[in-house]
């Protein structure tokens, strides 16, 4: 008894609320990936604070070896927080794509069931 993919069609309205479902789902997700990345670089904020504390340290006490060590870490750190923030951005730009998308569909779906969108 398989589905009869001839058989009448979904209405329209159906369709868009299906759509709507989705796109709320995949903003969600969206949402919940960009408070994970808010934390992780919010961490790695702090990371790159305490490297650049630890060399402080080390070019205080005058440690040529240490100083070398502690400015590398410094630098991965700093190249490690600016791949997060670019994935927050990212994240946060598609959130806002996303939220655009949905209005736009809600709006044309005014459009077509004659709605003014003035209340």
């Amino acid at each position: 008894m398989g589905s009869d993919l001839r058989g009448p069609r979904v209405s329209g309205s159906a369709v868009h609320a299906a759509e709507f479902i989705v796109s709320s789902a995949r903003l969600g997700e969206l949402y919940e990936c960009s408070a994970l990345l808010r934390r992780t670089r919010i961490r790695a904020e702090e990371i790159v604070d305490e490297a650049r504390a630890l060399l402080t340290e080390a070019e205080i006490q005058g440690d040529p070896e240490r100083i070398v060590i502690r400015a590398a870490q410094l630098d991965e750190a700093r190249q490690a927080y600016c791949k997060v923030l670019n994935a927050y951005v990212t994240i946060c730009r598609r959130i806002n794509e996303e939220r655009q998308e949905i209005m736009q569909a809600q709006m044309e779906r005014d459009r077509l069931t004659g709605l003014s969108g003035v209340t």
